[in-house]
């Protein structure tokens, strides 16, 4: 996934550079240009990140306005302190936000709440390699385009899902035995789809080989990520072809797409200071020592059992080790109960490095994990739990 970089940001007034159309202006932390090419606004998202969105220009001697250092509020309907996205934004955090796509988005009692309560989506499907480049070389953006039209048109920021996986992997992918070709695929995979969403995604994430971008996974995950359980690479047409480089040649093929984004590598059962999140960590430092910095954040999906919540704040101080951002990716506990998400909360609270949370979904009525398994903040029937009350009040 990828993620735009954050800075402290002081009133300046900048005459000669300029953001281009859905490039960042703005937010605290942010350091680059602060006006926005003609034909474009300097918008703010949340407190941490301004967007030049199509509209009115601002003329290149107008300043952004600056919010407060330790922000408490944002605008926009999901940033009051009141929701869930607010309140979590008023810690200095960057966003709380779900998984959606046109199946979702189109419930209406489930995009009232999207609209309300969070300030980021994910699609959940709709960026995976079988649905945008099913033929090699075919790319179809009609699923990820309507997510991220509806995102920019309420304000939403976007988190990318995801660029290179071994699940939801067309066959033709899967059969490739060269490495020249298979290089090429990826590099040309991710130039499309990254290079389609330049600008507008906080974070376009890498799946679970490294986390790139994940979905339908069965609930004892399968298969599905880049490390085995004991910290050793897992067998994919990835691995098998290229060994371990695939992981640099893919994130730098979506930096040299985004220069801007902030790129992730996301992986599940990192719910504790265990085998899978030392070889994580110590991956990104490798990839990273380099003298360039390609892995900027680190991504923990949190599809927790009950009562599985005790290795959280462990396990992000684990992964903060790697010197990167942390995000809670894909958050859902089984039984959805009040103390489990708070002791997930409040370890993302006292960890600094943590930045952002995203819940697998909206309501129960449309969770990927099975319909008794009852694992979201808000029930069948769209109403909030016990567990969304307790969440807010420990903020």
């Amino acid at each position: 996934m990828f993620v735009l970089p954050t800075i402290l940001l002081t009133l300046v007034l900048r005459t000669a550079a300029q953001q281009q159309e859905w490039g960042q202006c703005g937010g605290i932390g942010w350091t680059g240009p602060t006006t926005c090419v003609a034909g474009t606004t300097c918008m703010t998202i949340n407190a941490y990140f301004f967007q030049c969105l199509p509209g009115s220009s601002t003329a290149s001697t107008t300043p952004v306005s600056t919010p407060p250092t330790s922000p408490t509020t944002s605008t926009g309907p999901s940033s009051t302190a009141t929701t869930l996205n607010g309140k979590f934004v008023s810690h200095g955090k960057k966003f709380w936000g779900s998984c959606a796509d046109s199946g979702t988005i189109n419930i209406a009692a489930n995009q009232a709440i999207l609209k309300e309560q969070f300030g980021a989506v994910t699609p959940e499907n709709s960026m995976k390699w079988d649905a945008t480049e099913g033929t090699r070389g075919v790319f179809s953006f009609s699923g990820s385009d309507a997510l991220v039209n509806w995102a920019v048109s309420n304000g939403k920021m976007i988190r990318g899902h995801t660029l290179v996986w071994h699940s939801q992997l067309p066959s033709w992918v899967s059969s490739i035995g060269d490495k020249a070709t298979l290089t090429s695929v990826i590099q040309n995979h991710i130039a499309n789809v990254a290079g389609r969403y330049k600008g507008k995604l906080y974070d376009p994430s890498f799946a679970e080989i490294l986390g790139l971008w994940l979905t339908n996974k069965s609930e004892t995950h399968s298969g599905t990520e880049i490390f085995n359980e004991d910290g050793t690479l897992r067998s994919s047409v990835f691995s098998n072809v290229l060994g371990q480089s695939f992981v640099t040649i893919a994130f730098q093929a979506a930096r040299a797409a985004d220069p801007t984004a902030k790129l992730y590598i996301n992986d599940y059962n990192l719910d504790s200071n265990n085998a899978k999140v030392q070889g994580l960590v110590n991956l990104v430092k490798q990839v990273n020592s380099g003298g360039t910095k390609l892995i900027d954040g680190i991504g923990t999906q949190m599809h927790l059992s009950a009562g599985g919540a005790g290795g959280a704040q462990a396990a992000l101080t684990a992964l903060a080790g790697a010197g990167v951002e942390v995000a809670i990716t894909e958050l859902d506990i089984a039984g959805a109960a009040a103390n489990d998400y708070t002791t997930v909360v409040k370890a993302c609270l006292n960890t600094p490095a943590c930045v952002s949370i995203t819940s697998w979904g909206v309501s129960d009525a449309n969770s990927w994990r099975s319909s008794s398994t009852l694992a979201l903040l808000w029930n069948t029937s769209y109403q909030p739990k016990a567990a969304y009350t307790a969440v807010m009040n420990a903020m």
